[in-house]
């Protein structure tokens, strides 16, 4: 279900019409809360980048949706840097055949990601950004994908951080310029039933109210937020995923809280319960990493955070 459908049900859009730039608010309450844990390809960054390489290496998409079907994982959050010749569109043929792929298997398609940059300095870096998050929203429409996740901070090589990327902006002028890409993006999506879900992913956006205030900025019904569970850099994550809960329109469930092996290991009780009482209806995908680990085994990572999960679930119930 997605985020116009929620604001349908809730009688805050006419079913059958556009929500016409509607002011931005966290997603209404529809029932109780129901999700399910399922898989973002990324955790086999390693596999899927050597497969690119060499397809006689590694593991390619169909592969990753292989491995939903033997785990009985419902959905599948298929990163768009995975697709043969991205940053350009996959072909009608190589989206033909994943859906018929997915569809015949019993997977959904979450959704989709791109590497974009929002923070930069460089105006024809960010709408560059822009070009791409609106093909590649073209391209979720067509694999039925209701999400693209985009980041708001650098992607540049160069740039050790926002700061570095923003030539000495400040704060606050750097997230006008992430929410006028962030809102053409947004528009663009509504066109085609996309939501753009704005990832946490540690730079300029590493707390809670960040996330918020640049949601808040960018000021579209059709723009939400992706939570990274283990990229809310405070005290308390744990306080900042439940605050943003009910802006919530996809998930990366993460092995630690600071995507790093020094880092605490999540309680994946204490996040299904905050998933729970925030109310949230949906998938929730699970990514892994490497972290540095030489004996990193995506598939054995995936189904330990899987099974955690799961059993965390079961007992809400």
């Amino acid at each position: 279900m997605n985020r116009r459908h929620l604001l349908q049900l809730a009688g805050l859009a006419p079913l059958g019409a556009t929500t016409a730039h509607a002011a931005y608010s966290p997603l209404p309450s529809t029932g109780k809360a129901r999700f399910t844990p399922t898989l973002n390809a990324y955790s086999f960054l390693e596999q899927l980048n050597a497969n690119i390489a060499d397809p006689t290496k590694g593991i390619d998409l169909f592969g990753v949706c292989d491995f939903c079907v033997k785990h009985d994982i419902e959905a599948v959050d298929l990163t768009g840097y995975f697709f043969p010749g991205y940053p350009k569109a996959p072909s009608d043929d190589y989206i033909a055949r994943i859906k018929r792929y997915t569809h015949d298997r019993g997977i959904t398609i979450s959704g989709t990601g791109v590497k974009n940059d929002f923070a930069t300095a460089d105006k024809a870096v960010r709408a560059e950004g822009v070009a791409l998050t609106k093909l590649w929203i073209e391209v979720a429409a067509r694999l039925g994908a209701p999400v693209v996740r985009v980041f708001a901070g650098p992607q540049q090589k160069n740039a050790k951080d926002w700061q570095g990327a923003a030539g000495g902006a400040s704060r606050d002028e750097v997230e006008k310029w992430m929410a006028e890409a962030l809102r053409e993006c947004t528009e663009h999506g509504e066109k085609f039933g996309v939501i753009i879900a704005v990832q946490n992913h540690g730079d300029f956006l590493s707390t809670g109210p960040e996330h918020i205030s640049l949601l808040k900025r960018v000021d579209h019904a059709w723009c939400g937020a992706l939570v990274d569970t283990g990229k809310y850099f405070t005290a308390d994550p744990y306080a900042d995923i439940a605050m943003l809960v009910p802006h919530a329109v996809n998930w990366q469930i993460k092995e630690t809280l600071g995507s790093s092996l020094k880092t605490p290991p999540t309680d994946f009780k204490k996040l299904t319960k905050i998933i729970h009482d925030g109310g949230y209806r949906g998938f929730v995908p699970i990514e892994t990493l490497s972290m540095g680990r030489k004996d990193y085994d995506p598939a054995a990572e995936v189904v330990k955070v899987l099974t955690a999960m799961r059993a965390a679930i079961a007992e809400l119930k």
